[in-house]
């Protein structure tokens, strides 16, 4: 039953997350903010290259969307006790620059943008645009777990402890 919850609560606050993440890649897009930085087709066209045919501009999305909900989902849940902070706030703040440092340095020269897509020209743009989106995202994932983690620990019976 423990697996359940754990399972259920990472779901939920990835899917959270997540919904911050596309609403600032949306917002990026409306403002016209960055717009050579585009780090989901420069993703699309790196998986083009290797599968060695075209990749629908969705597949990225959809990988950024199970990535945000089931992995950083389950893997902030398995990380949770051991990031620094005392609240899900803090401890998803902990989380988001860790993942911004691993995006930064490994995720972006993968895709060809250099390490914290400076090679995109911009400067430091695309770094503070890719910090501040991660860490809404990691801190909403945080916020999000923590919450249902309370909530499941005030709704578990007081077994064991001689009230009836």
């Amino acid at each position: 039953m423990d697996v359940k919850r754990w399972i259920w609560k990472s779901i939920v606050a990835g899917f959270s997350g997540t919904i911050v993440h596309f609403a600032f890649m949306y917002l990026k897009s409306r403002l016209g903010l960055l717009p050579s930085f585009q780090p989901y087709q420069s993703f699309q066209a790196t998986i083009s290259y290797w599968v060695g045919t075209n990749v629908p501009p969705i597949v990225p999305w959809l990988l950024s969307f199970l990535n945000g909900i089931m992995i950083l989902g389950f893997l902030f849940a398995r990380l949770r006790q051991l990031l620094p902070g005392q609240t899900g706030v803090t401890k998803g703040l902990s989380f988001g620059l860790i993942g911004w440092l691993l995006m930064g340095l490994v995720f972006y020269p993968v895709i060809g943008l250099g390490p914290f897509a400076v090679g995109v020209g911009l400067g430091i743009a695309p770094a503070v645009w890719s910090l501040g989106m991660i860490l809404t995202y990691s801190v909403v994932l945080g916020a999000v777990y923590t919450a249902l983690d309370s909530l499941t620990i005030r709704s578990r019976p007081n077994v064991g402890s001689g009230a009836f």
